[in-house]
C-alpha cells in the first residue's frame, strides 16, 4: 500500500514546488500584472488591490493544499 501512495506523494510534491515557484514569480512581477489598464477608465487602485488580494488568497490556498497532500496530512 505504501508504494501506491508514493506516486501521489511525488506528484503533489511536484505540484507544491510548481505552486511555490509560481508564487515567487507572482510576487516579483505583481506590478506588471496589476498595472492600470487604459481600456478600463473606471478601474481604480482599490479594484486592482482587491484583485491582487484575491490572487494572493488563491495562491495561499493552493500552496497549503498541495503541501498537505504531499505530506499526507489529509
Amino acid at each position: 500500500m505504501q508504494d501506491g501512495l508514493l506516486f501521489f506523494r511525488w506528484v503533489f510534491t511536484g505540484l507544491f514546488l510548481l505552486t511555490l515557484v509560481g508564487g515567487i514569480l507572482f510576487f516579483r512581477n505583481n506590478g506588471g500584472f496589476f498595472k492600470a489598464d487604459p481600456d478600463l477608465p473606471s478601474e481604480n487602485s482599490s479594484a486592482r488591490s482587491y484583485n491582487k488580494a484575491q490572487m494572493l488568497l488563491i495562491w495561499a490556498h493552493a500552496l497549503v493544499l498541495t503541501a498537505c497532500m504531499a505530506l499526507r496530512l489529509h
